[in-house]
């Protein structure tokens, strides 16, 4: 769906990550861009400046105002001050505070609509919870700050879309979190959320197993047959077109997804190794079941290229694509 040009462009908000990673370089980047939304870097200003410095790119920073169609070149930023001085590609737990900060202030301005939507620089998880603070990562901390009680993570790119019923658990942990109640719920999220915020009428979505070959009828384990296969015969009754549950290793088939819509993995490691492998740089990360629109960058904050001038801003300019295009669906 293309966006409205005789509109206002919508307004997204970039948080900038962590501080000492690649995040500010990407924020700097975006100065040069052609993009089909207004940008608001969500960031301390001196360390943009600092950034900008670093990678001698020229920038001219504007305060935030929702009423303005920033020149070429310039970048519109809501000051967030850091805690403490920062270093490039050096943690600081000391910071961690001001990260989350960041957070707060962009998905709180999308919930009272001074934002249309948000995109999100990568943030050090180890740091934040060495800093004291339980943090897993940016799906379940914009849960809990909209009151949802239920989201869900998945990712675009490399011609698919990958969902996941559990994200940041341990693999140990992961058997005893696939149960009906979460595998369903994800499962009728993500149908709706293809529905309402991608258009798609009538989404097909492939399920995966949890367990080598779906489970071998049971005799590798019976998560499918006790779990997956009840939940997905339950959503085609509702009117859900799921199918599976299938073995993962052949799921990924390019035959197969050329019928499907979305795939519904089990775990963190079972659906993104293949969509990454497929779109590393230019994937997207969605959350879906928030009342805002966020998007993410598909990698990390690679602390040891901040600062040279050799990070790539592809999966950033893409997040904000997606943001700009979910939010004019939105309106």
């Amino acid at each position: 769906m293309s966006l409205n040009t005789s509109s206002p462009r919508p307004i997204v908000a970039v948080t900038a990550g962590e501080p000492s990673g690649i995040g500010p370089d990407l924020c700097v980047m975006l100065a040069g861009q052609a993009l089909p939304a207004r940008i608001v870097v969500v960031a301390d200003r001196e360390l943009i400046k600092q950034r900008a410095r670093e990678l001698r790119l020229p920038i001219e920073l504007l305060d935030f105002d929702r009423d303005a169609e920033p020149r070429a070149g310039a970048l519109m930023v809501r000051h967030v001050p850091t805690d403490a001085p920062v270093e490039t590609g050096r943690l600081a737990p000391a910071n961690s505070a001001y990260v989350l900060r960041t957070l707060e202030v962009a998905c709180d301005g999308c919930m009272d609509g001074s934002f249309d939507a948000m995109a999100t620089a990568p943030v050090h998880k180890g740091v934040i919870n060495d800093a004291g603070v339980a943090f897993t990562g940016h799906t379940e901390f914009l849960a809990e700050r909209t009151r949802t009680p239920r989201v869900v993570m998945m990712l675009v790119g490399g011609g698919m879309r990958v969902a996941l019923a559990t994200t940041h658990l341990a693999l140990r942990d992961v058997p005893a979190a696939i149960t009906r109640d979460t595998v369903g719920e994800t499962l009728r999220i993500l149908h709706e959320d293809l529905r309402r915020r991608f258009g798609i009428e009538r989404p097909r979505v492939l399920v995966a197993g949890l367990n080598p070959h779906a489970g071998e009828s049971g005799h590798l384990g019976r998560e499918e047959i006790d779990v997956i296969a009840p939940v997905l015969a339950a959503a085609r009754a509702a009117g859900i077109d799921a199918i599976g549950p299938l073995p993962a290793d052949t799921l990924f088939n390019p035959d197969k997804l050329r019928e499907a819509d979305a795939v519904l993995a089990m775990y963190h490691d079972q659906g993104l190794p293949v969509l990454k492998h497929a779109s590393f740089g230019s994937g997207v990360n969605v959350t879906l079941g928030l009342p805002i629109v966020r998007t993410s960058v598909d990698h990390g904050t690679a602390l040891d290229i901040a600062g040279t001038g050799r990070a790539q801003v592809g999966s950033l300019i893409a997040a904000i694509e997606l943001a700009a295009t979910l939010a004019a669906r939105k309106a």
